[in-house]
């Protein structure tokens, strides 16, 4: 039970969008509980960064975040391509080094402002999590139901135990109960994640044994681009899927090593590839997104991260885009706990400011993974305009392609959604 007085949070899922919402919450002083399906914190996955966006987002929520996230990145070895976001070369044959477009970073993209680092995600979450106190995650939670009311919010798990907030936010990941909640009433064919036609092999090995079959060409972060197939080094074997995914409610599928292997034969594959893919699993990682969300909140229930905004990984900004929404809607929160009324009778006003979280957040999260499709169209030789030519690709990536994403003003957003609650009169 909550004190009805007091405003308080449930955050369900601790990826990196509840992680950052938690964050910001107990730097503010806002009463939370983070609830977690897992029995820890989750390592799964491999690298991952932020751009300059997420580290602003961050800096702004946790200012002591930085100087630990900088002693444990990694980036590109050469000097002079500290500002490089991807090399792009070919999955073919030797890989189109002899093509005029490559060589000298003529095929790189990325910013002269941009830094590229990324960490394991392991590491990553060990310095997030070091700015929450225990008590205030329960792990083992699955959220099974939630009932909402006009004085607050009631959350049911499996175990057979309740709880109540004021405000619930879920960041439960791409398959998302909260996210049911939300969009069944009005839009139940948005709930679940679309299967975006292709998938994955994953896999992480020593930078050493890397660079026995690929060389110094691991010095740079690369795409390798390929008709329906590509590779993304650290390092993901892509493959674009005619026969669509079969696997209910599922977004993996273990398959034979001879299946997996036969998805990268043929010549327009070079064999360092089918070096790297023998050291995966034979697991299929399928490309799941929410490609159309008409709402990020639903009264007094918001969702932020991948429950929200789902997305391919190609512009690997879904991390950067989750904590992004921790800053504009704790800064919602913040300004509700303000007001001189129960968290009881605050339901008017809790609405109003997830309603203005939405209309701030939810344009821009959505063009990212528009934008994230579109690039992985290029990858796969399949975009509209541009094809398989690398003449017309390179400059659609290189040309200020990021500029929008990375450089953005979050705090300029926060502001805004907050005008937009305060204008809306409750």
């Amino acid at each position: 039970m909550t004190d009805d007085t007091r405003l308080h949070v449930a955050i369900i899922g601790a990826g990196i969008g509840g992680l950052a919402l938690a964050m910001a919450l107990y730097k503010k002083g806002i009463s939370f509980t983070l609830y977690e399906e897992a029995n820890e914190y989750s390592a799964v996955g491999a690298g991952i960064g932020f751009a300059p966006n997420g580290l602003r987002a961050m800096d702004l929520i946790e200012p002591g975040f930085r100087p630990k996230y900088e002693k444990i990145c990694i980036g590109n070895k050469p000097a002079d391509a500290q500002d490089v976001f991807f090399e792009g070369l070919l999955l073919e044959e030797d890989l189109g080094q002899d093509q005029p477009w490559s060589g000298n970073l003529k095929s790189a993209w990325g910013h002269p402002d941009f830094v590229r680092k990324s960490a394991h995600r392991k590491t990553l979450l060990d310095i997030m999590t070091s700015f929450i106190p225990s008590e205030k995650v329960k792990f083992n939670r699955r959220l099974i139901k939630i009932e909402q009311y006009p004085n607050k919010v009631v959350l049911k798990f499996a175990d057979g135990e309740s709880a109540e907030s004021s405000i619930l936010a879920g960041a439960d990941g791409i398959n998302s109960t909260v996210r049911g909640h939300v969009l069944s009433p009005l839009y139940p064919k948005q709930v679940a994640p679309v299967y975006a036609g292709a998938y994955c092999y994953r896999g992480v090995i020593p930078m050493s044994e890397a660079e026995k079959i690929l060389g110094d060409l691991t010095d740079i972060a690369k795409f390798y681009f390929g008709y329906k197939r590509s590779a993304e080094f650290n390092f993901l074997l892509c493959k674009v899927d005619d026969d669509g995914w079969k696997m209910n409610n599922a977004v993996t599928e273990r398959v034979s090593y001879e299946t997996m292997m036969g998805d990268f034969q043929g010549k327009d594959v070079d064999e360092r590839f089918r070096q790297l893919l023998a050291m995966c699993q034979p697991i299929k990682w399928g490309f799941f997104h929410h490609l159309h969300t008409s709402t990020y909140y639903r009264d007094r229930v918001a969702l932020l991260g991948d429950s929200a905004h789902a997305s391919l990984p190609f512009q690997a900004a879904g991390a950067a885009q989750g904590v992004e929404d921790a800053w504009v809607l704790s800064s919602i929160i913040v300004e509700l706990a303000k007001f001189p009324k129960s968290a009881a009778s605050l339901g008017p006003e809790i609405t109003a400011g997830l309603a203005a979280y939405d209309s701030v957040r939810r344009p821009r999260a959505q063009l990212q993974l528009e934008k994230a499709a579109e690039v992985g169209r290029m990858i796969f030789f399949q975009h509209e305009e541009a094809g398989s030519d690398m003449y017309k690709i390179l400059p659609r990536l290189q040309q200020g392609h990021f500029n929008w994403l990375w450089f953005h003003d979050i705090d300029t957003d926060a502001q805004k959604a907050l005008s937009k609650m305060k204008e809306a009169k409750v």
